[in-house]
């Protein structure tokens, strides 16, 4: 397990545009990933993970060509997602130069991908992608880009993803999606102490201690930000000299 913890900017790209919305919705206009990736990469962030929002939804494949382009363009490691339903799809993205590849609808409709995928390629090159949403006392999983109810339990899903070989989780809140409003804190650490693997924890970063809180109290491996850099709010550097003065290891530049 990772002991210092990572700062990881989310680019979510839609026809070629990284766009940002909130709770799932309202999607507006950000950029180019490939600038935004080698501009990320000279801040300090530790690491990059580019979903194609809408891949799955449009009954598509990841754009390999940005993939490339993005390979070509940053040194820190950076996963990809978004459109993944075969070991081809995984073995073509890993070609193309990502480390890992996040797999979400797939899994839940083919759980046995998760196993394949780790069996030829590696645990570590192989990232459960879990949407999860409130659900009375616990919280359910949704597919489809958060448009789809699963009835599956984030928990036992998460666990089942890692016996079955998933090295890491990116776990979103998406009651905490955009709203700059703090990380689930009780989500990420449930699910951190269920799994012995890292957690990356996504949605919600609106602040500072937001990022403390995610790491002391939540048990992230990991925290996911996208706005909040996205709109200049504060820099990776900025974050990275807080979390320090508070007594958190991160990952120095």
């Amino acid at each position: 397990m990772m002991s210092k913890k990572r700062l990881i900017v989310c680019l979510d790209v839609k026809n070629g545009r990284v766009v940002k919305g909130v709770n799932f919705e309202n999607i507006r206009d950000i950029g180019d990933p490939v600038e935004l990736a080698a501009f990320y990469d000279k801040q300090g962030a530790d690491e990059i993970v580019f979903l194609d929002i809408s891949a799955t939804l449009e009954g598509r494949k990841t754009t390999l060509e940005i993939v490339k382009s993005i390979a070509q363009n940053v040194n820190i490691p950076f996963t990809v997602g978004g459109g993944i339903s075969t070991l081809k799809d995984i073995e073509n993205l890993l070609a193309a130069g990502a480390n890992k590849v996040s797999i979400s609808t797939a899994a839940v409709e083919n759980p046995e991908l998760i196993q394949e995928g780790a069996r030829k390629f590696g645990s570590e090159h192989i990232v459960l992608a879990c949407d999860a949403k409130k659900n009375n006392n616990s919280w359910e999983v949704y597919t489809h880009g958060g448009h789809v109810a699963s009835g599956l339990d984030v928990i036992d899903w998460c666990k089942k993803a890692v016996d079955l070989g998933s090295g890491e989780i990116l776990l979103t809140s998406m009651d905490a999606d955009g709203t700059n409003d703090g990380y689930d804190i009780a989500l990420t650490n449930t699910v951190a102490e269920a799994v012995n693997v890292p957690v990356i924890a996504s949605g919600g970063a609106g602040k500072l201690e937001h990022f403390r809180e995610i790491f002391l109290k939540g048990k992230a491996s990991g925290a996911l930000a996208a706005s909040v850099f996205h709109k200049g709010l504060f820099s990776i550097k900025e974050v990275k000299e807080y979390l320090k003065s508070e007594g958190v290891d991160v990952i120095n530049d």
